[in-house]
């Protein structure tokens, strides 16, 4: 699965790699990556490996789960058609509480001690999905874990997961993807070293130029 997912994202540029070129994140820090995840759901055939490849993982991984809940705004269509194919309910969590009508920013009904899986579309340090499983737990949930389709598996995200007791399964990763490109001829294998030394490290620039 994670190397038909990542030849998905490839082909119509969801994750795409450009170490030549390195694109500047908001942070500053210059990556060879960009990653828009969105761009799944506009292609009907990686659509439906991404779906059926969250739903299988969720299956295998949280067998007891009671409610999806996406993350907003990239994880909510996601859990949406998710768990339509498992016939389960979904909701959402915003980046904050609306400021008219009911206040929510837990979208959906959700009851205390129910099981949730929380899907996401990336993980890269954590942060963000780390912030939506404490909303979660604050309101009463059990949450079980998070599924994403790509995660970057940089060492700050998985500490902090780990601290906060986050359970993360992904459908593909950056290593992964990148030694898929190099086979697929999207970067050259040489670039693949250079790649992981960015994974390792995003605050060290020595990677580009190389």
């Amino acid at each position: 699965m994670e190397k038909i997912i990542a030849k998905d994202l490839l082909k119509i540029k969801a994750v795409f790699f450009r170490p030549d070129e390195p694109f500047t994140w908001a942070s500053g820090i210059k990556s060879p990556v960009y990653c828009d995840n969105r761009l799944t759901l506009t292609d009907v055939e990686v659509r439906n490996d991404v779906e059926n490849g969250l739903a299988t993982l969720i299956k295998e991984n949280y067998p007891d789960v009671e409610v999806l809940m996406g993350t907003s705004t990239a994880g909510i269509a996601h859990a949406a058609i998710t768990g339509h194919l498992m016939g389960l309910p979904m909701g959402y969590v915003r980046s904050g509480a609306k400021d008219h009508g009911r206040n929510n920013q837990i979208e959906g009904k959700l009851l205390p001690g129910q099981k949730v899986v929380v899907v996401e579309d990336l993980i890269s340090t954590g942060g963000s999905c780390i912030e939506v499983v404490n909303v979660l737990r604050e309101a009463g949930a059990e949450v079980l874990g998070t599924v994403s389709i790509f995660t970057y598996g940089m060492q700050k995200g998985l500490d902090r997961l780990a601290a906060a007791n986050v359970k993360n399964v992904s459908l593909t990763n950056f290593d992964v993807i990148a030694e898929v490109a190099a086979e697929e001829n999207y970067i050259k294998p040489v670039d693949v070293a250079r790649l992981i030394k960015f994974r390792n490290n995003p605050s060290d620039e020595s990677w580009i130029g190389k």
